[in-house]
């Protein structure tokens, strides 16, 4: 034991060499704060349970939940509390608590084996298999960067008064997302800070409409706790799917388990591990628990003021209010049906019902999830460049290229589509999200439930079950959902056959992925198939320590935690 610790403290002077020599060379790599700036844990003996601690584990769960809060969440949420009013708010209540499941996998995945899922993955899966889940996570991130745009650039048009356009909202924000990123250079506490400042506009912002409407609380109530829709229809429980698509975010599962690293952890002592896992949930549970009461009350103020109201209604009341954006309510068809309400749509009504201050309060709301989800977004995608392909590019690099892609398709709608269609674009990036949802779900279900990897604290059997069935309940609910999504698309024989081609591809991969999942989980009959060249046979603890696979060479960020992890993993615990 003597000479394992002396070897870890070895192992660990080695890595904080490198990444001074990192810092050094070059201080401009996206998560350079997180891998180069480490958090100390206070020794406090041995309580049962201590706020210092606690404290000092705090800060990853609350940039995690960021994703619970971004534009398209916000979105689903008033449009669920539009069609339903309250009646889904126990679906909200339901996908939290999942997520928070998902989200404890995914932290206990870093803290055990000091590496990230993507990370892990490289290790894994063989080289063709992981290329694809890296394709498919990086279009989850440009997805959801996209809506971050589209939402940021709303809520400038509306604080602007429409002075400045769409377009100029969207170029706007590829300034913004550089000039925010500085601020990992003046330390990570501060850059916690930060991310907990915004988080807390959201909550002052929305909490404010909340009290401003005034929801029957009765009704909320009701709505949390009793699982069930009366008088619903396909439009209610579409609703309901896309909430639960909304708030799983696939890359965040990726990225919580990247930013637990960030604390200081003597991975070769399984009582600090222990509760390196106990408080990590603790601040999730806090952290989601915040973000369930904003999205609670984004729902509420929409089901108590839009539910049954029709578009010539809310005209109407826009026209007294005299309010400069009343024009979008103004519709030549469908006057009298009931009002279909997005980001724009729900910020112009609450200004025409309760005033101009609620439409500027909303929209720096708005403003506040897209810039928190954005900067959270660019960490997400250095973490999964550096685990999936082991390579590092600069922080301006990377928010130049994830960025340009997702701004192009987006000044084009605004552009010449206008502000109707580039809301309708969030909807489509929903089924997106939908789609890559199992590219997360299975890989850390694989991870976390194999011993050779978390050694004793592996999913137990009542864990991999429920585990396994919710992750089939939300893989079988979201393809449902993109389904119905696709007998929208126009009639097309062209659009079938690359549908159909699209489709196939997805299932076989998806269904690969899973037969990994089994054989990690246990179903050794499935170790002795080949698939792709490559047996499906979990590698060892020791196929961890490599700093490299397949002859690809090692990032100095993997490659200096790669020689702690030659020691840790010998550690932890069987």
């Amino acid at each position: 034991m003597a000479e394992s610790s002396n070897s870890y403290d070895l192992a660990k002077t080695d890595l904080n060499e490198k990444n001074e020599k990192n810092q050094t060379e070059d201080s401009s790599t996206a998560a350079s704060t997180y891998f180069n700036e480490r958090i100390p844990i206070p020794d406090v003996g041995n309580p049962r349970f201590s706020f210092r601690k606690l404290w000092a584990f705090t800060g990853p769960g609350f940039l995690m939940s960021i994703a619970y809060l971004d534009p398209g969440n916000i979105e689903s949420d008033l449009q669920s509390g539009a069609v339903a009013q309250f009646k889904l708010l126990w679906v909200l209540l339901a996908s939290t608590l999942l997520g928070l499941m998902l989200q404890r996998l995914s932290a206990r995945l870093g803290v055990v084996t000091g590496m990230h899922l993507a990370e892990v993955c490289y290790r894994q899966y063989p080289k063709s298999s992981r290329l694809i889940l890296w394709i498919m996570v990086e279009i989850a991130i440009i997805g959801s960067d996209m809506q971050e745009v589209i939402g940021t650039s709303i809520a400038i048009y509306i604080l602007s008064n429409g002075k400045i356009p769409l377009y100029g909202g969207v170029i706007i924000t590829i300034a913004d997302t550089f000039t925010f990123l500085l601020l990992d250079k003046y330390g990570l506490r501060k850059l916690e800070a930060f991310f907990a400042f915004l988080i807390t506009v959201m909550a002052v912002t929305f909490g404010y409409e909340y009290i401003v409407v005034a929801p029957d609380q009765g009704e909320v109530m009701k709505g949390l706790f009793i699982p069930y829709c009366s008088d619903c229809g396909s439009t209610q429980l579409m609703q309901g799917i896309a909430m639960v698509g909304a708030i799983i975010m696939p890359h965040n599962i990726y990225l919580h388990s990247a930013l637990v690293k960030s604390r200081e952890v003597d991975r070769s002592k399984k009582t600090e591990v222990s509760e390196a896992n106990f408080y990590f949930f603790v601040e999730a549970i806090i952290a989601l628990f915040v973000s369930f009461i904003i999205n609670l009350f984004v729902v509420s103020v929409f089901a108590e003021g839009l539910y049954n109201k029709t578009t010539d209604e809310i005209y109407k009341s826009c026209l007294a209010a005299d309010n400069i954006h009343a024009s979008v309510f103004n519709v030549s068809d469908g006057a009298d049906n009931l009002v279909t309400v997005d980001i724009y749509r729900g910020g112009v009504f609450l200004g025409c019902q309760f005033g101009v201050a609620a439409m500027y309060i909303w929209a720096v709301g708005i403003l506040a999830a897209g810039q928190s989800s954005t900067m959270t977004g660019t960490y997400t995608g250095q973490f999964v460049m550096e685990g999936f392909l082991n390579l590092t590019w600069k922080r301006w690099q990377r928010v130049l290229l994830t960025r340009s892609i997702a701004i192009l398709p987006t000044v084009f709608v605004a552009i010449f589509q206008g502000i109707e269609n580039l809301t309708v674009m969030n909807d489509l990036l929903n089924v997106l999200m939908s789609l890559q949802l199992p590219f997360a779900l299975i890989p850390i279900l694989t991870f976390t439930s194999s011993p050779e990897i978390m050694g004793s604290f592996s999913n137990g059997v009542i864990m991999k079950i429920i585990t396994t069935l919710l992750a089939v309940v939300v893989i079988v609910i979201n393809l449902f959902f993109v389904v119905v999504y696709i007998q929208q698309a126009p009639a097309h024989w062209a659009i079938y056959l690359g549908v159909a081609i699209i489709v196939a591809f997805y299932i076989c991969f998806v269904a690969y992925l899973a037969i990994v999942c089994m054989a990690m989980m246990g179903a050794d009959f499935l170790k002795k198939l080949s698939i792709f060249g490559h047996w499906i046979v979990p590698r060892s603890s020791s196929h961890l320590q490599h700093d490299a696979i397949d002859g690809e060479p090692a990032t100095e960020m993997s490659t200096a935690a790669n020689e702690t992890n030659k020691q840790l993993y010998r550690s932890i615990p069987e």
